[in-house]
């Protein structure tokens, strides 16, 4: 059973810094592309970033320079290291793999 679980969300400050993570199970981690999707209050699911297994990454624009995905492919865990943030990066975040999501992490971004 394919299992995932994010932390590491809370409440800060704009221009302050986060790193979510996300502990995976139930697959072999290092052959998928694992991927951050965010859904602010009241909206739609948003792409944020994903990784490939070959290494490579995607970024969505608004995050684009900001935010940092990477793996620990012997921890099977996921991060996105989120900095200069923004109160429109306020949103429940969850990290993917192909259909699978994961109970999310909220993150606040306020003064």
């Amino acid at each position: 059973e394919v299992q995932l679980q994010a932390s590491g969300g809370g409440l800060v400050q704009p221009g302050g810094s986060l790193r979510l993570s996300c502990s995976a199970s139930g697959f072999t981690f290092s052959r998928y592309t694992m991927t951050w999707i965010r859904q602010a209050p009241g909206k739609g699911f948003e792409w944020v970033s994903s990784l490939y297994s070959s290494g490579s990454t995607k970024y969505a624009e608004s995050v684009k320079g900001r935010f940092t995905i990477s793996r620990d492919n012997a921890k099977n865990t996921l991060y996105l290291q989120m900095d200069s943030l923004k109160p429109e990066d306020t949103a429940m975040y969850y990290c993917t793999m192909a259909q699978h999501r994961g109970q999310g992490t909220q993150v606040t971004v306020s003064s």
